[in-house]
Order: structure tokens, then sequence, then C-alpha cells
């Protein structure tokens, strides 16, 4: 649905953002997005260094082991990886949109090729899927979780849509290249439902073949690779997993702040210096200590800014569909014409803001208590943050519906 505007006006997501939040108050959304954006883009890029790290390292049979360095937190042989992983990923951003659009279309049929090779190894190995899938569940009777199911579950279902709520909120950055409705639904719906759920079975099935194979459960694909030991695996492993997450760092992760930016200030700002930005903040917050703990990473990362990304996806939604019925004169929204119709209050809607802020703050405490900020906060605030995509979502929608309409 977040897609249909790209493809009828060919418009990329910053401009589409200021029929709703007007042609200065775009930039709240849009900035809001890059830097969600730019925190992934240093995440994937650790994964990357990471994983060849963790494999040559392997291969060298523990040569790149080395201390920690104390206030980095990490070693010179991990951060020289993450460096050269961060440079490759530069070199292709400085070099344009055209060469990305290489790299993406070559990189999916690799992807999927290693993966399904990855997926007959484990099926080999442990004698079948039997064994591989015979596992009990945690959450049956007697088990460590019992009982634990719907609340675990909902809490990883707002962490999967905070996920996904980054990507489907700027969809309009690719689908303004796709020819057709059809085309971007059709290809939205087979290529992001099914391979997710393919991918998903995969690596649960993986994962529980390692349990048969090496007598515990590893969940890190890397460290399952680096397991396997030989020259060859690990060769194909490191082009696999440069190939998999370059591909999805640059376009998830790139095209969104470089739009940003250039959105905020064109005459500054090319697609290249806005990515090359987001790679260089990407880098500096050092993504290594925000994925040290499980906690850290669904709780605060992931919850946390699908709590922001929530309410401006109602918004937009509700502004698009409901309120303009698919229509926008894309002649107003390059306009700083105070008498624009998307100029509103000095270039900002002011409903639409106050929409934002309200879907927002429920979420406020149990953020804090996630962070460790406000220990005490009430139950109430813990449960409704484990639900803050869609919280941010109905309350924001609401709002601006009935606001709107007065």
């Amino acid at each position: 649905l977040n897609g249909h505007p790209g493809t009828k006006y060919g418009l990329p997501f910053p401009v589409i953002a200021r029929a709703a939040f007007g042609i200065l108050g775009a930039h709240v959304p849009s900035l809001l997005r890059g830097l969600v954006a730019c925190g992934w883009f240093g995440i994937q890029t650790w994964v990357g260094g990471q994983a060849i790290h963790t494999l040559l390292n392997s291969a060298l049979r523990g040569a790149l082991t080395a201390p920690l360095v104390g206030w980095l937190g990490i070693s010179l042989p991990e951060l020289a990886c993450f460096a050269t992983f961060w440079a490759v990923q530069v070199g292709i951003i400085w070099n344009g949109i055209e060469l990305i659009r290489v790299v993406e279309k070559y990189s999916a049929p690799v992807l999927i090729a290693l993966s399904v090779a990855l997926l007959a190894w484990a099926y080999s190995s442990a004698g079948g899927f039997g064994n591989m899938l015979a596992a009990p569940s945690q959450f049956g009777p007697g088990a460590a979780k019992q009982g634990m199911f719907w609340r675990t579950f909902m809490t990883a279902l707002t962490a999967n849509v905070g996920f996904w709520a980054t990507l489907a909120l700027n969809i309009p950055d690719f689908t303004r290249y796709a020819k057709s409705q059809r085309d971007q639904l059709v290809g939205q719906a087979l290529g992001l439902p099914f391979f997710m759920a393919a991918f998903s079975t995969l690596s649960v099935a993986v994962t529980s073949a390692t349990v048969v194979i090496f007598g515990s459960a590893i969940t890190d694909p890397v460290q399952v690779l680096a397991k396997v030991g030989n020259p060859v695996s690990t060769c194909l492993a490191i082009v696999g997993l440069i190939v998999a997450t370059l591909s999805t760092n640059i376009a998830a992760n790139v095209v969104a702040p470089a739009n940003a930016l250039v959105n905020l200030d064109p005459k500054r700002f090319s697609f290249n210096r806005g990515g090359l930005l987001t790679a260089v903040i990407g880098a500096l917050i050092m993504p290594w200590k925000l994925v040290s703990s499980t906690s850290g990473y669904i709780f605060t990362w992931l919850i946390g800014y699908s709590a922001l990304l929530g309410p401006v996806t109602g918004i937009m939604m509700v502004d698009y569909f409901l309120l303009r019925n698919r229509t926008l004169d894309v002649d107003a929204l390059f306009s700083k014409d105070p008498t624009g119709e998307y100029w509103y209050t000095n270039g900002y809607n002011v409903t639409a803001m106050s929409a934002f802020a309200l879907g927002v703050l429920p979420n406020i405490p149990g953020f804090l208590h996630a962070t460790g900020l406000f220990l005490n906060a009430p139950r109430i605030f813990i449960e409704v943050y484990n639900f803050a995509w869609f919280v941010g979502f109905g309350i924001a929608s609401l709002v601006y519906m009935i606001c709107s309409k007065n």
C-alpha cells in the first residue's frame, strides 16, 4: 500500500511525505528514517566484517585472535575487517546508483544458491529432516518456557514488524521505478513474504541440525560455517556473506538517508555524498556495542525505532488513501508558495506533527525502561511498549483522521 504513490507519481518517500507533514515538516519523518538507516548500515557492516574475521580466523587456525582494545570493545583484527568491509561498500556507493543496481541484480541468485547449499549440507550431515526437526517445543508442558508463547510471540512480532517497517516506510524510493501498480504489488507480494518465510524456515532447520551435528544449537550461520572448516567452504562462505550483506545493506540502508539529505539540502548533498555521510555515521556509532546483547538489540533498537516509524506510517496512509483518495498535486509538492496546498502553517502540518507526538508518547516510558533509565516504569507502559509499532500506528492514524476531518 505504501508503495502506491511512488509508482503512480514517480516520487521518492521524502517528497510524498510533504503531502501529510508539509513541505518543511516532511524533513522530520525522512530524517528519522534516515537516522535509523544509518544505525542499520553500521550494524550490517559489523555483521559483514565479523563474518570475514570469523571465517578467516578459522581458516588461519586462530591467527587473528587478539585482545580487545579497552575503550573500543573489539580487537584490532576485528576492527580491520570491519573497516575493510566498510570501505568496499563506500566504493560502491560513491560510484552511484547504477553500480548499486548491478550489485542487487546479481546478488540474489548467489544468495539463494548458497543458502540451498547450506541446507543440503545440514540435511546430509544430520541424517535427514527427521533428526533436524525432532526437538520438542520450549513452550510445551514442563518445558522451560511453558505458558509464555503468546507473550514471546507478540514481542517477536513487534520486533519483526519494526525490522520491516523501515523499508516499508520508504518503499516509494523503489516502487517509483515500477512500470505499473501490478508490478510493484506482485513483486512485493511474491518477493518479500515468500522468501522471508523460506529463509526463516531454512534458518530454523539449519539451527536444529547443529544440535545433531555439533551437540549444541548454533544460531549464527557464520559460526556454523567456521566449524565446517575446509578451505572451499570457507571461501564460498566469505563470498556469499559479503554478497548477501552488501545487497541488503546498500539497498535498505543507503537509499533512504541519501534521499533524505538530498531533500533537506539539494545544493549541498548529492546521492553520493548522502550515502557517504550515512556510512560515516554508521561507523561512528560503534554498532558492535548496539548488538552486543539480544535484549539490547530487540528491546532497545528494533522496538525502539518502531515506536517512531509506526506513527509516520499511519499518518501517511490515512492522508493518502482516506483523506486524499490517492490524489496528489505534484507541482504543489515542490512549491514553497505560502498559499500552496502543502505549505500548511509555515511549511508544517501541525495536525500531523501533533498526531505523530501523541503516537510516540505512550511508548516513551517503556523505551526508557528498556534502556535502564526508568527501571520503575509502571507495568502497563512496559506491556504497551511490547506493541510499540501497533500502538503508535493506531493512535497517530486515529488522531490524524479525526483532527483532519474537523
